[in-house]
């Protein structure tokens, strides 16, 4: 079961700093750092999420997700096609998938995910998207193709939007720089939690 608000942050700092307003599903995605770094960072993360019950997903790094006996991880497109899939689910991983069209989405499925993730939902700052925004509509085609698996939608969304995202069928809502580029994040996360609580049952 997910939790329907879904952080995404860049360092364990970020989880430390947010969990304590109530979050209890975070990704802990880091790019362009060594190894050691990205290892310690994990290592950090998962002790905090343990002490706050909270649920962490590794993002991309799969073989350190695997050596840190780490309970998730998710995969974009070009990863999926690397990682060595069997190999996660025997250390008992759950996994997660990016998709943004109809052949991702196929591919996605082909490796039995636990969730696949819909973006962008909205137009977004934080990357240049090659992908246009999917909008609401989108959301509830792709549970109607998943089935059972869960929907996380990613992309622009805000906390004046989440309600519609989740309203429109999505299991989850994602969410970064709603968060990041706040103010105030420790007020805007507590927003989201009380704003996303209601539908946990959905999750």
């Amino acid at each position: 079961m997910l939790d329907p608000f879904y952080l995404i942050v860049d360092s364990a700092a970020w989880i430390a700093r947010i969990l304590p307003c109530g979050v209890r599903l975070v990704q802990l995605r880091i790019k362009d750092k060594p190894e050691a770094v990205i290892r310690a960072e994990i290592e950090k993360a998962k002790h905090l999420c343990a002490k706050y019950g909270a649920r962490l997903i590794i993002n991309d790094y799969w073989r350190l997700a695997i050596e840190a006996g780490c309970e998730f991880v998710h995969l974009g497109q070009g990863d999926l096609g690397t990682a060595d899939v069997p190999a996660l689910r025997r250390a008992g991983l759950h996994l997660g998938v990016s998709t943004h069209d109809d052949e991702e989405l196929e591919r996605a499925l082909s490796a039995e995910p636990d969730y696949v993730a819909l973006g962008p939902i909205y137009p977004t700052v934080l990357k240049a998207m090659a992908f246009a925004p999917q909008g609401l509509s989108r959301i509830a085609e792709w549970q109607k193709k998943t089935g059972r698996i869960p929907v996380v939608a990613i992309g622009g969304i805000t906390l004046e939007r989440v309600r519609g995202v989740l309203e429109a069928g999505a299991d989850s809502a994602a969410v970064v720089t709603d968060i990041s580029l706040n103010a105030d994040p420790e007020a805007r996360a507590r927003g989201w939690v009380k704003a996303t609580r209601p539908y946990f049952s959905h999750a």
